[in-house]
Order: structure tokens, then sequence, then C-alpha cells
């Protein structure tokens, strides 16, 4: 597969760079960043266009699009109009209306919308989904979905976090991940009652704290919270619970913990693992190998996904739809006092 890669030279862009150079399916014919130069640093020899127009006009089956969610549109509908596949960073879009957009293009053009769901590839939230799909803790009857960190000192630059160009606040940055990750294990969101406050940093329209309780389309709850004021630092945790047992998973660090019984109540069976190998790699150079390697898995999977497979754990545009739609709805729940709900989108088919 040829392809193109916008925002290459930034922080998520550069390990994007690095995945596709290191698959042997796939080539990287042309990156697009501002920084022609720091482009050119990270991807020797390969084409460098700060003119979309140009880079568009580049020989690609797929473009990668790694920039901030509020320039992105234009840049999926360009591709779409083009005949590309598109896999995007999260969240897809800064706006619902953009998002649907976005969608309503790949749909119209007939090509795949993979999301930067990236966390669905991390061994603890996989193993989280591998264990509820095995039946492993019998039916599932309630989750737990946790994302935070301790706020606007994370970031280096106010569009990551103003809500004019991020969308919103711990919902949109942090949060967004663990909304899919919600979606993901739940099957579908359909329902959502929330509450938001920005009593922390005062950014107008983002959001410090979001707590809210999403339904399937089954009845089953996850009870859910965003923040920008985990003092502690990064975290994110999930735990299922079912009719034989509980599976938990969280990074960072990276761990699991899985209890079995036979029956409610019965004797417990306790497996765990803290992927030392992980935790010891990431000592040594960085939280950036966990997120390349699921990078590298998550190409994979887009690969499969425009080949028509199934079963992948790849996001795809209904997913990356749904994560915008229910941030949203969040904040709208919050300002109304009651539950919204939303139609089930199911997978993507074009």
């Amino acid at each position: 597969m040829r392809i193109g890669i916008i925002g290459a030279a930034g922080k998520i862009g550069q390990m994007r760079v690095r995945t596709v150079l290191d698959n042997p399916q796939t080539q990287l014919v042309a990156v697009m960043d501002l920084n022609a130069d720091k482009a050119r640093a990270i991807a020797p020899g390969v084409p460098v266009f700060t003119d979309a127009g140009q880079f568009f006009d580049q020989q690609m089956d797929a473009v990668v699009i790694s920039t901030p969610a509020h320039v992105r549109e234009p840049l999926c509908l360009a591709a779409f109009a083009r005949g590309f596949h598109v896999l995007s960073e999260k969240p897809l879009h800064h706006t619902v209306d953009g998002s649907r957009r976005i969608v309503d293009a790949a749909r119209a053009a007939r090509r795949h919308l993979g999301a930067g769901f990236n966390m669905r590839y991390y061994p603890a939230f996989a193993h989280v989904k591998d264990v509820i799909g095995s039946g492993a803790i019998g039916e599932v009857d309630h989750m737990r979905i946790y994302g935070g960190h301790e706020g606007l000192p994370k970031f280096a630059y106010d569009w990551e976090y103003k809500a004019e160009f991020s969308g919103g606040g711990a919902l949109w940055d942090v949060g967004i991940h663990m909304t899919d990750m919600a979606r993901h294990l739940l099957g579908e969101i359909t329902e959502v009652y929330g509450v938001t406050s920005e009593k922390i940093w005062k950014v107008p329209g983002s959001e410090d704290n979001a707590m809210a309780i999403f339904k399937s389309p089954t009845g089953v709850a996850a009870t859910y919270q965003a923040t920008w004021t985990d003092w502690k630092g990064y975290s994110s945790v999930v735990e299922v619970y079912g009719s034989h047992g509980m599976v938990r998973g969280a990074y960072a660090p990276m761990q699991t913990l899985t209890l079995t019984m036979d029956r409610p109540g019965g004797t417990v069976r306790r497996a765990t693992n803290r992927y030392p190998a992980i935790q010891i790699r990431e000592k040594l150079r960085s939280w950036k190998t966990t997120a390349l390697a699921s990078f590298a898995a998550e190409l994979e999977d887009f690969l499969g996904l425009v080949a028509g497979r199934e079963g992948l754990r790849i996001a795809d545009g209904h997913a990356a739809l749904r994560a915008v739609e229910v941030a949203a709805a969040v904040g709208a729940s919050s300002r109304m006092g009651q539950p919204v709900l939303l139609e089930d989108l199911g997978p993507m088919r074009l």
C-alpha cells in the first residue's frame, strides 16, 4: 500500500512515519508538514510537501492524517475526493457536524476510514476485550472506565486544550480514548447521562472533569470519568464485572487482573500480569516505545480493513464519530440535566 502522511513532523506523526517505513507491506511515498526541514529529517528520501494540493497529486492508496482536529476536515474530504483511504488521529474533528461530514464523505467515496484509537492495542486493554469475548467472566453486568492526568501542565500548545480547537476539555483529550474503549467493550453506546465542571483550570468550554453513565442497547451500563485533575499523573483504567468474575486493565503502568469463578460467590481464581518487559523498556526508552508498538499493530489492521477483513480491533469511521458524539452528549446532558439518546450506529459499512 502506498501511503502519504500529513503532519509527519509532529510527535505522533513521527511515529506514524516510523511504522509505515518499518512495515514490509507499506511504502511511504509522500509526507506533508509546514516544517519541511524537520519532515525531511524524519523521512529521508521521501518527497516532502508544504502544499496540500501538491501532496494530494501524488500516487497514493491511503493517507494518514496526524494533524490537530480543527484542521482535519478539509484534508479528509480532499483525500476521499481523490479516492484515498484515510487513517485519522482522534478525535476525528472538534465538532460533531464536522465528524459527520467526514464519515459521509468516506461513505460517498466508498473508501475506508480508520480512527487512531491505538489504546485498543495496548496489551492490558486488548486482554480485557479478549477475556470478555471468551466468556470467562460470564455475562457482563457493568463496567467502570477512567482516564485522567494532571491537566494543563501536560500540554505544549494551547490548541491542545482550548475548546475552539480541541472540541473541549478532558472528554476530548484523555477521555476520548476511554470513550472509545467503553464503546469497544459495550458494543455500542446509545444512552448518555453526565455532568461536567470547569472549576480548576477555568478554560471556557474545556471541562476539567466529566462523569457519566453510558448504556448499551442491551442495557449494560458503564460508569465513566475523564479528568484533568489526577494529580498523581496519567492513568487509564477499565474494569468489567460479570456473573462469574471480573477483569481489569490499566496503564500506566501496564497491568491486568482477572478473577474467575465457577459460579457467583464460588472459589476465586486470580491471575495477574504486570508486563515487566514493557515496564523495563519504558523505563529505559520512554512510553513512546509502547505507543509505537500500538501504532504498528493498528497499521496492520488498517491494511486489513481496506482489504475487507472482519473481526479487527481497529476503530472504524462509526467508532470515530460515536466517540465525538458521546463527548458532546455528556456536555449536553450536563446542561440539560437529562440523558441524551443516540442511534445504534453499528459497524461502518461501505
